[in-house]
């Protein structure tokens, strides 16, 4: 118990965690109020994801004590926490893709008893993603819903629980502003009500903006707790790890004036209508623009994901591509948002998912498994993947490792031409530096980039110059002094065009 001000309803007190013979948890003390908002922050690999895993029933600690109102507690499992109204938002969605968003709120829960209730869980569900201001139908099934509508899905999940303590990871990282504003008005509303929310999030301006106290956690340890105001976000990075972060985006280079890349008129059907653009050697162009604007959806059709018309060429030769290996074939790459889904195999190791897009680079008949190995060995010190052991799957492998991983194997086919859609979702701030150094470091080397961001600091920090885009269109470039987030967002909420 951390404050003295009033009893904690959940706390953990000198708690240390061990998997076999690797400490990772180091005499942490945590305490949760009512009413309070208390983000638990640091980088990946910090510890936060087992602080929430023994707060949630799901862990139990080695050492300590876990305390609910005050007195030392078990929980036996996550269900038993959950109905002693500690409710967790896991990063990881935890739906069942079959079942219709209303039977996913209410599952394990369900009304009507022996008869189910269909209308009764509809209507409840309706209700609490009108208060989300979600059009979601609640007979939707979840594998026909976006990453973003799913994560609301889950929020919506855990409002229905009553809980008297609300762990949130990474609640944001996929939603979009207009969501994050719902959310935000959700969090407001449970903290007048009472409920202790532990916020655990990689953007340290809404840490900023929500909590009511700060715990940093860095290599499984309590370094510092503030208050309200006593941090900015400089100041969290800092804490996190354990340096000032002088620098943050490398210096930008000088782009080649010869054409990498030449699209004219692309349309990809009822998303992107006839986007024209160059992209230089060397250079690093950002893609900006509110989420549904077509971005993504544009990258997919230029590496053929999704089909696609218009002019495309390369180093100045027409190209047809119709399918990811046609993008292959002439040296693009695509690096896609959704790392967890269709960038990697989580339940393969780190070796099956580096090497799954050039095999033919290590034997068509019979897999050369040492010169994979081999690979492998240099693709770890390359992109500083860190990995206890080779044989590691990659689904155990932190964010920010996967992240690199899936870099590296997007990179082992040796493209000239990178894209890179949410190159830094929910990694942290040091990982991002790491991030930024690689396609910096991939563009002064003759490398053309395209990086898609939702992150307006990072698409200024990283481009030379960028691009947004409004309603599956370019609404306009901006460059040099005019590249700002003012001239961004006017550009992709279409109140002028004055920045282009």
């Amino acid at each position: 118990m951390d404050s003295g001000r009033t009893m904690t309803v959940l706390a953990l007190r000198n708690v240390s965690k061990s998997f076999g013979p690797i400490e990772v948890l180091h005499g942490v003390d945590l305490g949760l109020e009512p009413g309070e908002v208390h983000a638990l922050i640091g980088e990946n690999g910090a510890g936060k994801s087992t602080i929430m895993k023994i707060l949630g029933g799901f862990l139990d600690p080695t050492s300590g004590e876990l305390l609910l109102d005050g007195q030392p507690h078990r929980f036996a499992s996550g269900p038993q926490a959950e109905a002693a109204g500690v409710v967790v938002i896991h990063q990881e969605f935890n739906l069942a893709a079959d079942l219709s968003v209303a039977a996913n709120v209410f599952l394990g829960r369900e009304a009507g008893g022996f008869r189910l209730d269909h209308r009764a869980m509809r209507a409840g569900t309706a209700a609490l993603l009108d208060q989300l201001h979600s059009p979601i139908d609640p007979d939707a099934l979840i594998r026909d819903l976006s990453v973003p509508d799913r994560q609301m899905v889950e929020i919506a999940k855990a409002l229905s629980r009553k809980a008297r303590v609300l762990i949130m990871d990474e609640p944001s990282a996929v939603l979009t502003h207009r969501e994050v504003g719902a959310l935000y008005e959700q969090i407001d509303r449970l903290r007048a009500q009472g409920v202790a929310i532990l916020y655990c999030s990689h953007r340290l301006d809404e840490v900023a903006h929500l909590a009511d106290r700060i715990t940093v956690l860095r290599d499984g340890r309590v370094v510092r707790q503030a208050l309200r105001g006593e941090l900015d976000e400089s100041g969290m990075a800092t804490a996190m790890v354990g340096r000032e972060l002088q620098d943050f985006y490398p210096p930008k280079g000088q782009p080649d004036a010869a054409p990498a890349l030449e699209v004219q008129d692309l349309t990809v059907p009822g998303e992107v209508h006839g986007v024209s653009f160059t992209l230089r050697k060397g250079e690093v162009l950002g893609i900006a623009g509110l989420v549904g604007s077509g971005r993504t959806e544009l990258a997919e059709g230029l590496v053929g994901l999704r089909p696609s018309h218009g002019e495309i060429r390369v180093n100045g030769q027409p190209t047809r591509v119709r399918e990811l290996r046609d993008a292959f074939a002439v040296g693009l790459a695509y690096l896609t948002e959704d790392r967890k889904e269709a960038g990697l195999l989580l339940e393969k190791p780190l070796r099956e998912n580096l090497t799954l897009a050039a095999l033919e680079r290590f034997g068509r008949v019979r897999i050369d498994n040492r010169a994979e190995d081999a690979a492998l060995d240099r693709a770890t010190a390359e992109f500083d993947i860190r990995a206890p052991r080779r044989d590691m799957l990659a689904g155990r492998l932190s964010g920010g490792n996967q992240q690199k991983l899936l870099l590296a194997k997007v990179m082992l086919p040796d493209p000239r031409i990178i894209i890179i859609d949410e190159p830094t979702r929910g990694i942290d701030v040091g990982t991002k530096r790491q991030i930024y150094a690689f396609i910096r470091k991939l563009a002064s080397e003759g490398r053309s980039i395209i990086v898609i961001s939702s992150e307006m600091t990072e698409v200024i920090g990283l481009s030379d110059r960028v691009l947004v885009m409004r309603e599956g269109r370019i609404a306009g470039e901006v460059a040099g002094a005019a590249m700002t987030e003012e001239n961004i967002v006017r550009l992709a909420m279409g109140v002028s065009s004055e920045a282009a």
